[in-house]
């Protein structure tokens, strides 16, 4: 029955084939998909907890620490680390019809279901030989083992949610109602125009790419079902540029169960080995204002005060202040903001636009004039509503200015605010969009047409100097998500307002 179970699976993905000319993941039964879990977690489908005997010395440990994609990878094509190259669980490669195969011009047996049990349990291969001592040895139980193969049997076939023959299915969240449509509107536009533009050039690697387009609602809790929906239904394989600041932590939460891959700005606080910002972080911003108020302002380490406006930007003020620390500042414990007037030569702001007209107000009733240090993409509006006497006293942190605009990269933005009908007052949105997208596509085409997340990941972290025209040049790597390690120093000029830069874009001399 099991056999005959097997062809009826068969015969329906051929069928599907016929009739829809793509194929799609077979679907796994119980026993592979305890496998799977088994293959990715390290956890049995008993009680039980499992073991692994790593090293000469036979050290256990569990085998949630060390579950086989730990090394092989959730593919199975396997990676290297610390020198050393697992080999590809491709059973197909590894069985070879039962006969022999060839390795670096050696022959060997091929692995059968019991030498593939030998050599996950006592580390050796099927000529008897012992693996790599890398190689942990799993103490399986019998019903876990023929899991285990029952999966790796399948693995090669196994596709990642979102991944079809003819399409690639990516995913944002983006408001359509509430104070935050307007920047849903531009960011779908632009997504829109530019994913139209990759499939009229035939796609990537021979699929076209689909955007799926969810609603996040205006409270957290209609966010995270929407992001279970655009993950878990509609199987994204990879987010783009979401509009979602409800989210908060537990968008990064929800990457990391799933290891779904996103490319765009988080929400504050949302930090994830899966998130790849373009931006500078706005603690990296904010420590590019405080090299400048060093070396260009001259004022002493203990000249500059944290102080922040509301709750939530508490945690990123104490990170910021930490930050200046390993700059060598001497700062005092980071300071809410109730309407005092605060005695400090220098002070870095974190907070709303309004927050920063009071406190401006506030010392200007107090007879202070220090110099204020804030992030454009918080106050750039309330410069409007300050008085001339700020003038040349406050810096602004941005990321990019029209400086870094190269011709080609000006045409294309202003192609895309063409044929969308985009108010070019809202370019910063859409250059932040542009890059989003520009990051994620170039990634895609690096990893092939055989795409995973694992492996999309992967080329993400190994992007570098890619020029979008509109930004300095970005970069990724293994400990770094975020594109750019510094920002442009912007002196504001009032009444008007008025914008110098005092210094270009580089990098922080501590960012990795």
């Amino acid at each position: 029955m099991a056999i005959l179970g097997t062809h009826f699976r068969l015969a329906a993905a051929f069928l599907c084939l016929a009739i829809h000319g793509s194929v799609f993941a077979l679907d796994l039964t119980a026993n592979e998909q305890a496998g799977k879990r088994l293959y990715r977690e390290g956890v049995s489908s008993s009680d039980v907890q499992l073991q692994a005997r790593v090293g000469a010395s036979d050290m256990s440990v569990p085998a949630t620490v060390l579950p086989c994609a730990s090394c092989h990878g959730s593919d199975g094509r396997g990676r290297a680390e610390g020198g050393v190259r697992p080999p590809s669980l491709d059973w197909q490669r590894l069985a070879q019809g039962q006969g022999e195969r060839q390795v670096n011009g050696r022959r060997y047996p091929a692995y059968t279901d019991s030498t593939l049990a030998r050599a996950i349990q006592q580390g050796l291969d099927p000529s008897g030989k012992r693996l790599d001592p890398a190689m942990p040895r799993f103490d399986l139980t019998l019903a876990d083992q023929r899991n285990l193969t029952a999966y790796l049997k399948r693995l090669a076939d196994e596709r990642d949610p979102g991944v079809e023959e003819g399409v690639l299915r990516l995913g944002t969240l983006l408001p359509s109602q509430g104070p935050l449509a307007g920047a849903g509107q531009v960011v779908r536009a632009v997504l829109e125009d530019g994913l139209a533009q990759l499939n009229q050039q035939g796609g990537i690697h021979g699929r076209r790419l689909q955007l799926v387009v969810l609603d996040p609602g205006d409270t957290p809790a209609s966010a995270e079902q929407a992001l279970h929906r655009l993950i878990q239904e509609q199987q994204a394989f990879a987010l783009v540029a979401p509009v979602a600041p409800m989210l908060d932590t537990r968008l990064a939460a929800m990457l990391e169960r799933t290891d779904v891959p996103l490319v765009g700005s988080a929400p504050q606080g949302a930090v994830s080995k899966q998130i790849f910002d373009p931006m500078p972080a706005l603690s990296t911003q904010l420590l590019s204002l405080a090299a400048y108020a060093r070396t260009g302002l001259g004022l002493s380490p203990q000249g500059l005060r944290v102080v922040y406006a509301g709750a939530e930007q508490a945690a990123l003020a104490e990170q910021v202040r930490q930050g200046l620390q390993v700059q060598g500042w001497s700062v005092a414990a980071v300071e809410a903001f109730n309407g005092q007037a605060i005695d400090s030569p220098g002070i870095v702001f974190l907070g709303h636009a309004q927050a920063f007209v009071e406190l401006a107000a506030t010392l200007q009733a107090a007879g202070r004039e220090p110099y204020l240090l804030a992030a454009s993409s918080q106050v750039a509006g309330a410069l409007g509503g300050l008085a001339e006497q700020w003038s040349q006293r406050i810096l602004l942190a941005y990321p990019y200015v029209p400086g870094d605009w190269t011709e080609q990269g000006l045409a294309n933005l202003a192609a895309v605010q063409q044929r969308q009908g985009l108010d070019r007052r809202q370019a910063a949105l859409q250059v932040n969009t542009l890059c989003a997208l520009r990051v994620l596509t170039e990634a895609l085409k690096q990893i092939g047409r055989d795409a995973s997340r694992e492996r999309l990941v992967a080329a993400l972290e190994g992007l570098h100097d890619i020029d979008t025209g509109l930004t300095p040049a970005l970069g990724f790597g293994p400990g770094r998500r975020q594109g750019l390690a510094g920002a442009h120093v912007v002196s504001v000029s009032l009444p008007g307002p008025g914008f110098t830069s005092v210094t270009p874009y580089r990098p922080l001399p501590d960012a990795p």
